[in-house]
């Protein structure tokens, strides 16, 4: 790495020097001191059309469907992502039992419209049977995957786009006295919560053998987006981050336009002619939108590395994050589970359960977490236990019932539930 962004460290803003600029820019929107406490989930979920789940809905559906969504009783926002996935978004809730109440009240109204259209939806880590297609034509989504096939991760980034889903668990980041602690900490956690949470053993109608298929297509692209952030002050390593990271995208007066070499950032900001001009702060914002490690700092901290799982257990999957990273004499003992896998992302991903040592992390995690769950997801926290106690996970159960029944048979079923 050059001098210049070595320099970022002492976030000296001078506007003479771009990337110290940037530097400093990225630093300070990184995180936002706050207590710790509240809690926002996001839950996608695949698009299915009842009469043929084999086939995706096309554009025309989706559009239907969110045109005929009422409002969500708790403001949770419903979006859509670039291969038709549906994702419900609530606000900031004082608490985790609130968040869990608040995205299930959310979901039965979004239930109802899918229902009313034929239609259902299915929280699930990956498709497991359609093929990877997209159907969103917004211009980002068409420039992002023109991008992957540049680079030659055509399938990964297309299938990362078009045919997974997550359960995204949003934290307050606390006092700045706690910010390198605190990142540390949930980067330990990721492994563990990756094994725990899969629902993906099934992607586009094969199974590669991978207990997370959706973490197999993170791992198959670029990994100056996906990899997790470097340990350090994380402001500071947030912003090293994304001046290392390929440039995706540049924004133009006629739309998104791919960048199809690998330019960081920190290379455009030293050389504009290498795109053609020079990038200002709105293009530093829009960069951040296309880096995605397991943590990511948004103000808040983003946990990007759960699958979607089923109702019947995502809100103990929330519960297990939460409770492990924001309950102090959980976090304590959970830091003592997780030690020794705290690196063991590929492990995680391609073994799960099947590793010994991530078996005893889980169980150990999933125990500890439903014995420290607020009232109201303790039933369910204890079954996610019991599952990992008996050496089992999500993952398991679906694998199962996309070998005996078949990947269309097992989208359908949870789509409809």
């Amino acid at each position: 790495m050059t001098a210049p962004i070595l320099a970022c460290d002492e976030l000296t803003l001078d506007e003479a020097d771009p990337v110290a600029d940037a530097c400093a820019h990225i630093a300070a929107a990184a995180l936002t001191p706050s207590p710790v406490g509240r809690v926002g989930l996001e839950l996608e979920l695949h698009l299915v059309d009842l009469a043929d789940p084999g086939r995706r809905p096309d554009w025309t559906r989706v559009q239907e469907l969110l045109a005929t969504v009422p409002p969500c009783p708790h403001g949770s926002t419903v979006t859509v992502e670039p291969g038709g996935q549906v994702e419900l978004s609530t606000p900031p809730a004082p608490d985790l039992s609130t968040a869990v109440a608040w995205l299930q009240a959310d979901r039965e109204v979004l239930r109802e419209a899918t229902g009313a259209l034929g239609l259902g939806a299915a929280p699930l880590g990956a498709d497991p049977a359609r093929p990877v297609e997209r159907s969103n034509p917004n211009p980002r989504y068409v420039a992002m995957e023109e991008h992957f096939a540049s680079r030659g991760c055509s399938l990964p980034g297309r299938s990362m786009m078009t045919a997974t889903a997550a359960l995204q668990v949003n934290l307050d980041a606390g006092p700045p006295a706690l910010w390198s602690s605190r990142l540390a900490h949930l980067r330990a956690l990721v492994p563990m919560l990756v094994a725990a949470s899969s629902t993906s053993p099934w992607l586009g109608g094969r199974a590669s053998g991978w207990h997370s298929m959706r973490q197999q297509c993170w791992d198959g692209i670029d990994h100056g987006r996906s990899d997790p952030i470097p340990v350090g002050e994380p402001t500071v390593a947030w912003a090293l981050y994304a001046l290392n990271a390929p440039v995706m995208l540049l924004r133009q007066p006629d739309g998104t336009v791919p960048v199809t070499e690998r330019i960081t950032l920190g290379d455009w900001l030293r050389d504009p002619a290498r795109l053609g001009r020079a990038a200002d702060r709105a293009d530093l914002d829009y960069h951040l939108t296309t880096l995605f490690p397991p943590v990511r700092p948004r103000g808040y901290l983003e946990l990007r590395c759960l699958d979607a799982l089923p109702d019947r257990w995502w809100p103990a999957v929330a519960n297990l994050a939460v409770v492990l990273a924001d309950d102090p004499v959980a976090a304590d003992a959970a830091a003592e589970l997780c030690a020794p896998v705290a690196g063991a992302w590929a492990t995680a991903a391609r073994d799960g359960l099947a590793d010994p040592a991530m078996r005893r992390a889980v169980a150990g995690c999933t125990d500890l977490a439903a014995r420290r769950a607020p009232a109201a997801l303790r039933a369910q926290a204890e079954a996610l236990a019991q599952l990992a106690a008996d050496g089992r996970s999500p993952a398991d159960e679906l694998r199962r019932r996309a070998e005996t029944d078949g990947p269309t048979r097992l989208l359908e079923e949870e789509a409809r539930a």
